[in-house]
């Protein structure tokens, strides 16, 4: 139980990865997000984002409607969220019952030195739910995270939970290189998507592995 402060993102992170559903994609945003999850939970079903504020997203909400019978994670933060409020509408318009969406809401551009955002005490869940996103709430225990996950099979559309999380500033060392390329290639690989060949003059085309 952590009481007296806010929880931080590794509190919340352990609770994900004891309760992480079989089969389950995760995706997290840039900086911290990533390099913990790696040091934590290690897996080829993991997409780290490395210097793309605000596409985690867009990415697991294509993963979503492309692997409907895979449960999809998407850990964002909530100043990467606030640069791209779009996905956010989209995401409630599409409404995949197989996507989660944790956003991590410290207060600050935690990957970029810590300033603080414009408005940090903004309620995200119940702009969540102006955007079409029904089962959206904060959270602020992450005893509750562990509950809600193993919930994700009974939900109907799209899940969204608020994590209040204290601001993690310092970069924590991954326990592997996040190397772009290879996160790209073991992702593919994992979710058996077809290798695209690109042509000189576009009209590229897919190949199986």
């Amino acid at each position: 139980m952590v009481t007296g402060r806010r929880a931080s993102r590794g509190d919340y992170y352990k609770a994900l990865a004891a309760h992480l559903p079989p089969q389950a994609l995760v995706v997290t945003s840039l900086g911290n997000a990533s390099y913990l999850w790696a040091s934590i939970h290690h897996a080829p079903s993991n997409f780290y984002f490395e210097d793309a504020m605000g596409l985690t997203l867009p990415l697991a909400l294509g993963l979503a409607l492309a692997q409907p019978k895979r449960p999809v994670i998407a850990v964002e933060g909530d100043g990467a969220l606030l640069m791209h409020m779009g996905a956010l509408v989209t995401i409630g318009a599409m409404n995949p019952a197989n996507l989660t969406i944790l956003l991590i809401q410290n207060g600050v551009h935690a990957a970029s030195g810590g300033q603080a955002l414009t408005n940090a005490t903004l309620d995200l869940a119940q702009l969540a739910r102006a955007a079409g996103i029904a089962h959206a709430e904060n959270l602020a225990q992450p005893e509750a995270l562990g509950k809600k996950i193993g919930q994700i099979e009974d939900r109907r559309g799209v899940g969204m939970l608020v994590l209040a999380t204290e601001p993690d500033v310092e970069p924590i060392r991954p326990p592997v290189s996040l190397d772009p390329i290879a996160t790209k290639q073991r992702f593919m690989a994992e979710i058996k998507a077809p290798r695209y060949v690109p042509t000189l003059f576009g009209g590229g085309r897919l190949e199986p592995e």
